[in-house]
């Protein structure tokens, strides 16, 4: 069974580094209607589907069918990687560059400054 729309919502708000303040903001909605969308306890129609898409500058049918386990779970147990063509938007290739480039220089930074407290 896939994942709730909510929870694909939440994935990649966080990998776009969004706060829900910041998408409840451009939603025109509070803080806590937001976090009710992500937790499923309020269904998003497809307006609001649409709205939060946008957002991510993605199609709302990439957002509803957005699958992590196809980008995360391309490994076996045994280490031995399986190949397959992903038919995978470009942004949002992009964006998970982003963010890996972004946790980078935050673990640089991180380490320069355990560096400086010895």
């Amino acid at each position: 069974m896939g994942k709730e729309i909510g929870v694909k919502i939440r994935q990649l708000r966080e990998l776009k580094g969004f706060s829900q303040e910041y998408m409840a903001e451009k939603l025109a909605i509070s803080q806590r209607a937001y976090s009710k969308i992500e937790r499923n306890e309020t269904k998003a129609d497809w307006d609001r589907i649409s709205e939060i898409a946008a957002l991510f500058e993605m199609d709302p049918m990439d957002l509803v069918s957005f699958d992590d386990n196809l980008i995360f779970n391309n490994c076996t147990q045994s280490g031995k990687f399986n190949h397959f063509v992903n038919n995978y938007p470009e942004k949002l290739i992009d964006q998970y560059e982003q963010q890996i480039k972004r946790m980078e220089s935050e673990i640089t930074f991180l380490r320069e400054q355990l560096k400086k407290g010895k």
